[in-house]
């Protein structure tokens, strides 16, 4: 369900393209994220960062799309907002305490009687810096030799597509890794 709630703008400037075009689907994402950021504090009573960053960096290009009636500066906000993700994770992997990937997930495995070594979540922390910088790159290339139309494809399909995928291999690589705690 949670997964839902979190592709839920990208679906539906998906849907508003398909129907309406470029710039509806701009205006349709940008409400939809600033009602998913408002749901969230209403609901969960906090602000979720990752989906705040989403949200300024939509509401920064894609005003700049609708101003300048040129769709390249939303196609440049997927780079944008995994490039800004792969910098903190990258700066907490080197500077912070625990790296951010294992400050996220570590609780979950603890309730569960499990752990995982640090070397294992330093790892896992690089790789999703290095994922989400690739992806990033991803986004750019296809935004500048495809059309508008497979490139709202590839950002529906592919990009949900590839986290879905990694998030995969994060669990897979997680349980393989989880130690039993005794008590």
């Amino acid at each position: 369900m949670h997964l839902l709630f979190d592709i839920l703008p990208v679906a539906l400037f998906f849907i508003a393209f398909k129907f309406y075009g470029f710039y509806v689907a701009t205006i349709v994402g940008m409400i939809a994220t600033f009602l998913q950021v408002t749901l969230t504090r209403i609901f969960k009573k906090v602000w979720d960062r990752m989906q705040l960053v989403t949200l300024l960096v939509f509401l920064s290009f894609g005003s700049m799309t609708l101003y300048f009636h040129n769709p390249i500066f939303v196609k440049w906000k997927p780079t944008v907002v995994f490039w800004i993700f792969a910098a903190v994770i990258l700066f907490t992997h080197f500077f912070a305490k625990k790296p951010l990937i294992q400050r996220l997930m570590e609780k979950a495995f603890t309730e569960k009687g499990a752990s995982i070594a640090d070397a294992v979540w330093k790892k896992l922390n690089l790789y999703w810096a290095i994922f989400f910088a690739a992806l990033g790159a991803i986004n750019v290339y296809v935004a500048y030799t495809c059309s508008n139309d497979v490139w709202v494809n590839f950002k529906f399909y592919g990009i949900t597509s590839l986290l879905i995928l990694f998030s995969i291999f994060q669990a897979i690589y997680l349980m393989r890794n989880m130690v039993e705690v005794k008590q």
